[in-house]
């Protein structure tokens, strides 16, 4: 899997698509193998209960460790190099598993990015507005992949309550990113945009209005 560039166009975009191919030779990774072109379960799909828990075994282990998630990475190298693409594709497997436990529809949504998604997550009124911006806060600025990590487990258990996809193949990018200081900048402001484009002011006009 190429390392993502921090520029790749449409990371705010909540327009669906259908998902791009695998590179030449590679399986897709594993939040699109069980989904058709247009991002909807195959046959009478879903992803196997015990593929999720295996995945769900990695949680706060070092990538690559746990044998049962073996089959589903796409970054495992022959000489067992601990890279950037395999630590960020490690937490996004982990993180998947955790959103798409007992949801019927995929979870995996193209086009969302985190911004968008948690931003639709304040608006539900499930949770409170400032509890969700406190989570958000925390997460955009935290400065270790762990740190990380912990937050958005977090807020992607409350976007499963609330039925709320993501771009699983945008959050690889972005952690991927993240772990490079110069890129990190960037996907804070774009996780920012995503969040605060339409959060209203207290005039009640839209932010950026």
């Amino acid at each position: 899997m190429p390392e993502p560039n921090d520029d790749t166009p449409g990371a705010g975009t909540a327009a669906v698509a259908p998902s791009p191919p695998a590179a030449p030779g590679r399986r897709p990774p594993y939040w699109r193998r069980h989904l058709d072109g247009n991002g909807r379960w195959r046959d009478s799909g879903g992803a196997p209960g015990a593929e999720l828990a295996a995945l769900r075994r990695g949680i706060g282990r070092e990538p690559g460790s746990v044998p049962a998630m073996w089959p589903y990475y796409t970054t495992l190298s022959e000489d067992g190099s601990l890279t950037p693409s395999l630590r960020a594709e490690h937490l996004v497997l982990t993180l998947y598993a955790v959103h798409q436990q007992s949801r019927p529809g995929p979870m995996h949504q193209r086009g969302i990015g985190v911004g968008t998604a948690l931003q639709a997550l304040r608006r539900s009124e499930k949770f409170s507005p400032e509890a969700v911006d406190r989570r958000f806060s925390a997460a955009a600025t935290a400065t270790s992949l762990g740190e990380v990590a912990a937050h958005l487990r977090g807020l992607i258990t409350q976007l499963r309550a609330i039925g709320q996809g993501l771009d699983y193949d945008l959050l690889v990018r972005d952690l991927v990113n993240w772990q490079n200081p110069e890129r990190r900048l960037g996907v804070r402001r774009r996780w920012g945009g995503q969040y605060f484009i339409a959060v209203p002011r207290d005039d009640g006009e839209p932010a950026g209005s």
